[in-house]
């Protein structure tokens, strides 16, 4: 245990009742582990104790009692339900300040949803890139499984398929489906404002409500401006103009933000602008601050954060900086509950923080957007990369030389490109017949949808683990998953069987709140550099906690922690 130093400041002084302070080099940690109770880091005869009990008098007094120490610094109990906004885990009826983030293709499945909600957090299904019928399969599984239980479903930016983005929300509407994830918008739509605005009226206290809410995940500056502005006065008039709002309806509109809730989006899987997230959060929390002034909309607006959340640390760096809630994705897609193969939760637990890499997307191909993607084991970035350098080089895919043609063909199609347009036409056929209009009536427009359909069907092939197709595979996965890997090291979750969603979220939430109490005893003084082996579990991924519910007793490292409160119903 090391020394306490005289020139540190004393905060006041401590009286033992019942127990003596410890010392030992796991005092300090094993009490840090216990949130319950406060932690009291004291002068034990030159050498630090601590102390969990007792009576703190802080100040510095006039004449120190009989039998008192001085005390170095302390730290009050915390509950995991107590991280993050309280407006936001009120309004949304939660228990604890975490979204499991929609991940796409029902990778982010019913089962994680519901394990997440019935948890007292909040997950989104990953309805990206599936069709209606699966989409309402779904929502009608959920539905019957989540009575009275928060969730949510993925609502994501369709440029080039702007009908199936209607008819998402159309059948949103219909199966009043309240809340969704907006991802990868580049501006609002207005299928997104008409699922925003949709049955917006006064209460009986004359308050404005609007009964579906969105929680945007952004990236840009710009497009977060227009997510905490009302909707822009063209989609309003194209839903006056279809009926599908009234005048009343209308003016009411021009008085609520398209979201209360937004998520700044850092360097993440899938979508992303590969953004800094200590620049980037503090950015759209000023943004929030702005925006809030300038409407006055009588309700809070609230910052969440993603990208990177990972580790103990970077969710109590999130929470230090003033997230009102953290977002998880690319570690979630490891877990058991996640609508994925084998195969691919066995390469994301071997990923490392450098072995990810862009790639097209493939819903955003002819725009040169980039999705971040797994690169160990795969070349699905390295040939994406080179179908979209030859879209852009020629105008028709006869035009490609022939030793080009012959490696598309042969080993990334795996048939003629001809027989692949047979079947990406009927595809589209049942999708939307104006694609296959304009493919034929276009030839590089047609060259664009058999390479979109590469780029699609790659993903899926991962989700069901086809053997002879690995080195096609599309892994969404950012850096968080490497951080994970390392942190998890050593410990029980470094096996994929023992990855169960809720049970990573609470070491995260639990994590961060140890690692928050150490950084405030930092705060005062305290140098944790000597208790360094024995805060060191708490940092790398020794967290020893099984967890069956948050309801129940989880065991860390031999202590108990017995949440405060029941989940909000």
């Amino acid at each position: 245990m090391p020394k306490t130093d005289t020139t540190m400041t004393t905060h006041g002084s401590w009286t033992p009742d019942p127990h003596l302070p410890r010392t030992g080099d796991k005092a300090l940690s094993e009490a840090l582990r216990n949130l319950s109770r406060p932690v009291y880091v004291l002068d034990v005869n030159g050498q630090i104790g601590v102390a969990q009990d007792g009576i703190a008098t802080l100040g510095a007094p006039r004449r120190a009692a009989a039998g008192s120490f001085r005390l170095m610094g302390w730290s009050p109990p915390i509950s995991l339900e107590s991280l993050g906004d309280p407006g936001f885990k009120s309004d949304h009826g939660l228990r604890f300040a975490y979204i499991c983030g929609a991940m796409a293709n029902g990778i982010t499945s019913t089962a994680m949803v519901e394990a997440i909600g019935k948890a007292g957090m909040i997950g989104f299904f990953g309805a990206g890139g599936l069709s209606i019928e699966q989409i309402e399969s779904a929502i009608d599984t959920l539905t019957k499984d989540m009575a009275n239980i928060p969730y949510g479903f993925n609502l994501i930016h369709s440029p080039n398929d702007t009908d199936l983005e209607q008819k998402t929300v159309a059948l949103y509407l219909a199966k009043d489906v309240r809340l969704v994830s907006a991802s990868a918008y580049l501006d609002l739509t207005t299928p997104l404002v008409q699922y925003r605005i949709h049955g917006i009226h006064r209460n009986d206290q004359g308050k404005i409500v609007c009964p579906n809410r969105i929680i945007a995940k952004v990236s840009r500056e710009e497009v977060a401006r227009k997510f905490f502005s009302p909707p822009a006065e063209k989609h309003i008039q194209r839903l006056l103009e279809r009926g599908e709002i009234t005048a009343e309806q209308a003016d009411l509109a021009r008085r609520v933000p398209m979201t209360q809730d937004l998520t700044a989006e850092a360097d993440s899987g899938g979508h992303t602008d590969n953004r800094p997230a200590l620049c980037l959060f503090p950015t759209m929390k000023a943004l929030r601050d702005e925006m809030a002034m300038r409407h006055d909309y009588g309700i809070p607006l609230r910052v969440g954060l993603a990208g990177g959340i990972a580790t103990p640390e970077s969710a109590a760096a999130a929470f230090a900086m003033g997230a009102a809630y953290i977002l998880t994705g690319s570690v979630n897609q490891s877990c058991v509950e996640a609508d994925t193969s084998r195969l691919v939760k066995k390469m994301l637990t071997e990923t490392r923080q450098a072995d990810i890499i862009m790639a097209p997307a493939a819903d955003m191909f002819e725009m040169g957007v980039k999705v971040q993607v797994l690169k160990r084991g795969t070349m699905f970035s390295m040939r994406g990369s080179r179908l979209y350098d030859i879209y852009r080089t020629y105008d028709r895919f006869e035009d490609v030389p022939e030793n080009q043609r012959k490696l598309v063909e042969g080993s990334l199609l795996k048939c003629s490109f001809e027989q692949e347009w047979a079947n990406t036409r009927a595809f589209f056929m049942r999708r939307d017949p104006t694609q296959v209009d304009r493919a034929e009536k276009n030839p590089k427009h047609k060259m664009a949808l058999v390479f979109r359909s590469y780029l699609g069907r790659a993903s899926l092939w991962a989700k069901s683990g086809v053997p002879d197709r690995v080195i096609d595979y599309q892994i969404w996965c950012g850096p968080a998953m490497g951080a994970f890997n390392e942190w998890v090291k050593g410990s029980f979750l470094r096996s994929p069987e023992n990855r169960k969603t809720v049970t990573v979220a609470m070491n995260l939430l639990y994590g961060a709140a140890v690692i928050g109490r150490l950084n405030g005893l930092k705060n005062q003084g305290i140098d944790p550099f000597g208790f360094r082996d024995a805060i060191a579990p708490i940092s790398h991924g020794r967290i020893q906690s099984l967890t069956k519910s948050p309801a129940e007793v989880i065991g860390v490292d031999g202590e108990a922690f017995r949440p405060a409160r029941p989940p909000v119903r």
